[in-house]
């Protein structure tokens, strides 16, 4: 029986976490010096421990995700590879790097749970196509590299997407359970005989 071990760790601490800009490529600066500090303290963790052994470790190419791969590699004995599909909730080119009360005078503020299907500004997604993508990048990892431990640094919405999709829940539909993913927290997701077993959330 092949089991496949799917680690998702959500970045430290970032800029755009303390002074609320919209980050994509443009707008994310990388992490806080506390971000720094968790980063490097799930480092110390995984070497102490060695409960992480990865085959394959990928992560976001945003900033803030990337740096938290990279300081934490020194505990796996590899290198990461990036995956833009590991991308948080991707904003459009004009919002990227606003702060929130410029974007929301520009744009206004879209309510997902009334309207999933509209993009939040031009260019961007819209819930549902996110939690789309978050379900095809899984699927392709998880494909690709089956029978492997995989471990994935990535954002908030890509973890709580992961639930919904491995949940079964109504992607059109957000969901009223509210998650609350803490930077450098561990979630593992566990794959045999075609079906998905939550094995730990929030591990932080």
């Amino acid at each position: 029986m092949s089991v496949t071990e799917l680690y998702l760790v959500r970045h430290a601490q970032a800029v755009i976490n303390v002074t609320g800009v919209m980050a994509g490529p443009k707008g994310d600066t990388g992490l806080t010096e506390l971000g720094i500090r968790q980063a490097e303290a799930l480092r110390a963790r995984l070497e102490e421990t060695g409960e992480l052994k990865p085959d394959i470790f990928l992560t976001s190419s945003l900033p803030r995700a990337r740096q938290t791969a990279e300081l934490i590699a020194p505990a796996l004995g590899l290198q990461s590879t990036l995956d833009d599909d590991l991308q948080e909730f991707r904003t459009g080119p004009d919002a990227d790097g606003l702060a929130l009360e410029e974007y929301k005078a520009r744009f206004g503020w879209l309510n997902f749970e009334e309207d999933p299907f509209t993009e939040t500004d031009p260019g961007a997604e819209s819930w549902a196509l996110f939690q789309l993508r978050v379900a095809r990048t899984l699927t392709r990892i998880v494909r690709e590299h089956k029978g492997k431990v995989i471990l994935c640094v990535t954002h908030g919405g890509v973890v709580d997407g992961s639930f919904g999709y491995f949940f079964g829940l109504n992607p059109h539909i957000p969901p009223r359970v509210r998650l609350h993913t803490e930077n450098t927290s561990v979630t593992r997701w566990q794959h045999s005989e075609e079906r998905w077993r939550l094995v730990y959330y929030n591990d932080a």
